[in-house]
């Protein structure tokens, strides 16, 4: 068995020439308790120096170079010249290695306590500085999409079929997924609702009007914003980081031209076709609760939809995912074309595109709706 540790023990010794001596004995390690120092007010006069001895020291480790350093800067300020000649070695090299550089004066300061104000217009300026970027990207892909119309936009045919087999077919799976679920949510609740007036037969135009007007183009540029509009930001970063952005600025290609509009070439062509894919599956499901939970056949369920949905219904859902499709593929590109030197800010990229997506889906959806309202379609 090891050794028990002996005890720190701290002796402090007057001097008839006025001087205080304190001798160190013992173990001065992690898991004993220390002695208290003395302090010039505790000797209820300062002495005249002071004197460090360890003769007896046992094993030691950074506690008591802390605690010595702590003791002498006490007693310089007091006015005490202290002694540690008779300190070991290596306690002495360390001391001395702490007190080589001194603190630079203010070192220390407090932090500030930032006024209110002051974050109401950091966060206005940001704001503002985040709209001349939408505003100076949007003019940059307008440009694009007019050199496009013209015939002079150069990107490679390549990345426009890669951009929707991306958008399109890869995101097959989980747009049926959740248009299934959301279908049958929509018929399950709006059914609990209908069948208290013994009027079941109305699922149908419930959620076919639901699938098709909102939920279904709604539910898919959400999952796009954050499937795409992510890959998307993080594509683009990840090349900003690697200088590829600069190299074909250098070499006087436009990175809008080539890298931005075969993105949101392929989400224009992908998302409406989505949005009538979405539709369907919503649809389906609702068949599917008409059916096994409130009996309705096929007939009764198609023929509602049928009547309660016409063709300026499909008519505000593909418009609406024409407009979510530029607005994801403006936010992905956007964040990603603006991104940091770093693998974090690719991260924050990703991230904001996401948010920013979002956002201007949720605002354009209500915009839209309310237009469509006021003017009875």
């Amino acid at each position: 068995m090891p050794p028990s540790s002996a005890s720190p023990v701290l002796q402090c010794l007057p001097r008839p020439d006025g001087s205080l001596e304190l001798m160190l004995s013992g173990d001065w390690k992690r898991g004993v308790d220390l002695p208290s120092w003395p302090t010039p007010e505790t000797e209820g006069r300062s002495p005249t120096r002071l004197r460090l001895v360890a003769e007896e020291l046992g094993e030691w480790d950074s506690r008591l170079p802390i605690a010595l350093l702590r003791l002498i800067e006490q007693y310089r300020q007091a006015g005490v010249e202290v002694d540690c000649a008779g300190l070991p070695e290596g306690v002495r090299g360390l001391l001395h290695l702490a007190q080589a550089v001194p603190e630079r004066a203010g070192a220390r300061r407090k932090e500030r306590r930032v006024p209110i104000v002051e974050q109401v217009g950091k966060v206005v300026l940001h704001g503002l500085d985040d709209a001349l970027n939408l505003v100076r990207f949007i003019g940059e892909t307008t440009l694009a999409l007019l050199a496009l119309a013209l015939g002079q936009a150069r990107f490679r045919s390549a990345d426009l079929a890669i951009a929707i087999q991306a958008a399109g077919p890869s995101a097959l799976g989980i747009v049926t997924l959740i248009s299934l679920l959301v279908g049958l949510i929509l018929a399950f609740v709006g059914a609990a609702q209908l069948s208290l007036f013994g009027a079941q037969i109305f699922i149908a135009d419930l959620v076919g009007l639901g699938m098709v007007r909102e939920m279904g183009p709604l539910m898919t540029a959400i999952l796009m914003a954050g499937r795409t509009g992510a890959a998307y930001a993080a594509q683009l970063g990840t090349m900003n980081v690697n200088s590829e952005i600069d190299a074909l600025k250098t070499m006087g290609i436009s990175a809008v031209e080539f890298l931005v509009l075969p993105r949101l070439l392929a989400l224009l062509l992908m998302m409406p076709l989505l949005c009538v894919y979405a539709d369907f599956m919503g649809i389906l499901g609702g068949a599917v609760i008409g059916q096994g939970v409130f009996d309705l056949n096929s007939f009764q369920f198609l023929h509602g939809v049928d009547r309660a949905v016409d063709l300026y219904d499909f008519g505000i859902g593909i418009f609406k995912s024409l407009v979510f499709a530029l607005l994801i593929a403006t936010a992905g590109c956007m964040r990603g074309m603006q991104c940091g030197r770093s693998a974090s800010a690719v991260g924050d990229a990703a991230t904001s595109a996401v948010v920013d997506a979002i956002v201007y889906i949720v605002v354009a959806d209500s915009i839209i709706t309310l237009l469509c309202n006021r003017l009875g379609i």
